[in-house]
């Protein structure tokens, strides 16, 4: 981010739509729209060239789909993160364009009340899913089996090495971490640089999806 602006390019083939979506993150000081790309071509050359922190890409566009584009740009290795904005039901697309790199999905019809924490939350690092997208991911994911050198380095970790892993990629902050397990916030940190050394995990999003692939989050 250049300073405290987050810096966003809007994806999206309806002009009415983008002019929408622009005038929600309008509200937000911290949040600047500095490009909009009518295909997912124009998207990708967009995050190449003017170097965002957040893509918000509609799925059905011309030229190149959303996930085509999320998946090239994670490809590139570029900076930006992709945050999914389409209509289309959670069960059909989220898993692909999980695959494919995004780092977000929300659908349409919560945008004007959810795109502005969605945007600050996957520009921070985060994976930006709904519960019930949550599930869907676990439910998939799970299906198959998990890599096995991942299954083995998690099961190095130790017990609380573990809880604060799956807590973690639950959404719960340092102090939450601490409150349900009786430890201090700065030691739930220690927990965390001990994690990052044995998995290398880093961001939020790194748990998720390590979470996911080993069905953590479906457990209680």
């Amino acid at each position: 981010m250049t300073g405290d602006t987050i810096r966003v390019v809007l994806a999206d083939d309806h002009a009415v739509v983008r002019a929408g979506l622009k005038a929600v993150l309008g509200v937000a000081r911290d949040i600047e729209v500095v490009g909009e790309a009518k295909t997912g071509r124009e998207a990708v050359d967009l995050a190449e060239r003017l170097k965002p922190d957040v893509v918000v890409m509609d799925l059905s566009m011309p030229d190149l789909d959303g996930t085509a584009a999320t998946k090239e740009i994670a490809e590139k290795g570029l900076t930006a993160r992709v945050l999914v904005l389409t209509m289309h039901t959670e069960e059909e697309y989220l898993v692909p364009l999980m695959q494919a790199g995004a780092a977000g999905y929300l659908m349409k019809s919560v945008a004007d009340r959810e795109l502005v924490d969605a945007v600050r939350a996957v520009a921070n690092g985060d994976v930006y899913v709904r519960p019930s997208a949550a599930r869907v991911l676990a439910k998939n994911l799970t299906k198959k089996d998990p890599v096995k050198t991942e299954r083995e380095q998690f099961e190095k970790l130790t017990e609380r090495e573990r809880d604060v892993l799956r807590l973690v990629a639950q959404g719960y902050s340092a102090p939450e971490i601490g409150e349900r397990l009786f430890i201090s916030p700065k030691t739930v940190d220690t927990y965390k640089q001990r994690i990052h050394e044995k998995l290398g995990l880093g961001h939020r999003s790194d748990y998720v999806q390590l979470a996911l692939k080993l069905g953590l989050l479906t457990q209680t």
